[in-house]
């Protein structure tokens, strides 16, 4: 009797179990548009207005199921962490970045379909100074990172120019 009633119930568990696992609520297209960035990378910069010459590395991640990439750049004093995420409803990008200079900003953005992925400072009322990271040059093993800044919101001038390059094995 028992090992009968152990049948049954394998027998309606079955089902269940042969199901495969539901989709990642982020496995769209859109959640791929930045996996260009994943892997380790080394960083390279030559110095600029406030910006000594530099290098540094940089490890991005997929994490929470798929939803955000993650961050985390050594680069000498500045060392800091991201996190990025689609946000379906407005179509857009989302990235918080903090470091160990107090530091604190939140972008928006995306592919801007001309091959570049850029990230903007949010709005600020009453000002059209911005601030934003543009990824461009971008293929399998390197790209070039610029960081930009505009007093009119038209006219953007680099602040800090990184070039990328994967770490080998």
């Amino acid at each position: 009797m028992r090992a009968m009633l152990i049948a049954l119930l394998w027998m309606n568990a079955a089902p269940v179990l042969a199901q495969p696992p539901p989709a990642s609520p982020c496995s769209s297209a859109e959640f791929k548009q930045i996996d260009f960035w994943l892997g380790d990378w080394e960083a390279r910069w030559d110095a600029s207005p406030g910006t000594p010459a530099g290098r540094g590395s940089n490890r991005i991640t997929r994490t929470y199921d798929g939803c955000v990439t993650e961050e985390h750049f050594e680069g000498g004093p500045l060392n800091g962490h991201s996190v990025s995420t689609y946000l379906a409803r407005t179509k857009n990008w989302r990235q918080t970045w903090v470091d160990n200079q107090g530091g604190y900003i939140d972008l928006e953005g995306g592919p801007d379909g001309m091959g570049n992925f850029v990230l903007t400072t949010l709005a600020r009322p009453g000002s059209a100074a911005a601030s934003r990271m543009v990824f461009t040059d971008i293929r399998p093993d390197s790209f070039t990172w610029r960081w930009q800044a505009t007093r009119d919101g038209k006219t953007w001038i680099d602040n800090w120019i990184i070039r990328y390059t994967r770490k080998k094995g």
